[in-house]
């Protein structure tokens, strides 16, 4: 009976495979928020929050977006040099940004005016340098096909993850167990993905410089479009931590950051799980001159099936889920969730073709709708977190990524048509 209900296309039991491994592993840590939320402090969530996004958006320049065309060449000797070239220039990088922060520390920290992140900062190098590394396996192992490997290094993450912060919360330890849970975790991780590489027969290669800078040149639009796009992305994701932080507070970014991390990451398990394959499939329909348009088209409206109903039950009841669930003390984050529902619902659809600029040539012009976007939201942002009125913020972020993500989807899926 129940091999009737397996899926029958390759698509689909791929997307199957993340999801129940990227699901499994988002369960993990949600299951245990309610213990976490009485262990640590919403300053101690915001401080983290501040982390991540400071780390998040240093390892988008890690490696130049270079892991992005991993899926691109036909041959895997190529991408092999596409991945050893990522990986020298996240080693260097992260070299950088620990000079950066030696020189620097005492002007960030003024900033930041948090006395717990005062030793994090110099982890912060470290940190970069393995969610890049991450990035860049992720990317080759889903070139390999390897779905069930990538599945079991996110349930290997979120596993440690869990345990660490678990461990520290009840021995006090604030933020810094927050901090260091994600970095063992993600060393952890990465170690499960390099096994396929490292274990792999790829005979006797030596490294070509000649034949790396080629390459290097072949996919020289990743760091020259792709590469400021992404920053730019990331960076409008974070900025009203960016900016909450010296306005509000750790303590409403800790609000903050608990919405996003109950409600949009949970989302994002679906979404980034087709997204991986979406991607791998539509590189490969694109090359081989196959219809694209109908099926990101299907593709969409398949995912929205199944998100749609999830996000108009978390805008009617998130404030009494959030104070029954969490605390009171959290109920707060609840009503940041309500605002923000259309714009997570939003994220999430776009999120998943959000490869189509790179496949269909177009990164240039993702690359200004995303400066446009981040003047737009700094600015709008930056007014309202300076009259103190963090719902009128919330609101206008909510408006303000809602009205960009609906004109990106448009216009990527306008790109796909007119390439048929």
């Amino acid at each position: 009976m129940l091999h009737r209900f397996k899926p029958k296309s390759e698509f689909s039991r791929n997307i199957v495979t993340l999801i129940t491994g990227t699901g499994i592993a988002q369960i993990i840590p949600i299951v245990i928020s309610p213990v976490l939320t009485r262990l640590y402090s919403p300053s101690d969530f915001g401080t983290f929050a501040f982390f991540s996004a400071l780390v998040g958006t240093l390892s988008i320049f890690a490696s130049g977006r270079y892991e992005m065309a991993l899926l691109l060449p036909k041959r895997e000797r190529d991408a092999l040099y596409i991945l050893f070239l990522s990986f020298i220039l996240n080693l260097l990088f992260s070299l950088i940004v620990l000079g950066g922060i030696i020189i620097c520390h005492d002007i960030l920290m003024r900033y930041i005016d948090d006395r717990s992140m005062e030793l994090w900062l110099y982890f912060v190098p470290l940190s970069v340098f393995v969610v890049a590394l991450f990035n860049q396996l992720s990317m080759f192992n889903n070139r390999l096909k390897c779905y069930a490997d990538m599945a079991r290094a996110s349930v290997i993450k979120s596993f440690v993850l869990s345990v660490v912060q678990l461990g520290a919360g009840i021995w006090h330890a604030g933020v810094s167990g927050l901090i260091s849970a994600q970095i063992i975790a993600q060393l952890s991780a990465n170690v499960k993905l390099a096994k396929n590489i490292l274990l792999r027969e790829h005979g006797n290669i030596r490294i070509s410089r000649l034949k790396l800078f080629a390459l290097a040149k072949r996919y020289r639009d990743f760091p020259r479009y792709n590469l400021p796009h992404a920053v730019l992305s990331t960076l409008s994701a974070n900025l009203p931590i960016y900016l909450f932080t010296p306005f509000f507070g750790s303590q409403v970014v800790g609000y903050y950051s608990l919405s996003l991390m109950i409600v949009f990451v949970p989302l994002m398990i679906i979404a980034g799980a087709t997204a991986k394959v979406y991607n791998q499939q539509i590189s490969i329909r694109y090359r081989q001159r196959e219809e694209s348009y109908f099926f990101t088209k299907r593709m969409l409206r398949s995912l929205a099936a199944k998100i749609v109903p999830v996000v108009v039950f978390i805008g009617i009841f998130s404030p009494s889920l959030f104070g029954m669930v969490f605390g009171e003390n959290w109920r707060e984050a609840g009503i940041y969730t309500q605002i923000l529902v259309p714009f997570l619902l939003l994220n999430v659809m776009v999120s998943t073709v959000a490869f189509i600029p790179n496949l269909v040539g177009k990164q240039k012009k993702a690359f200004w709708i995303s400066v446009v976007h981040v003047i737009l939201l700094g600015s709008v942002l930056v007014y309202f977190a300076s009259t103190h009125k963090i719902y009128s913020a919330l609101i206008a972020l909510s408006i303000v990524n809602s009205a960009v993500l609906l004109y990106n989807l448009s216009w990527m899926l306008q790109s796909l048509k007119s390439e048929r």
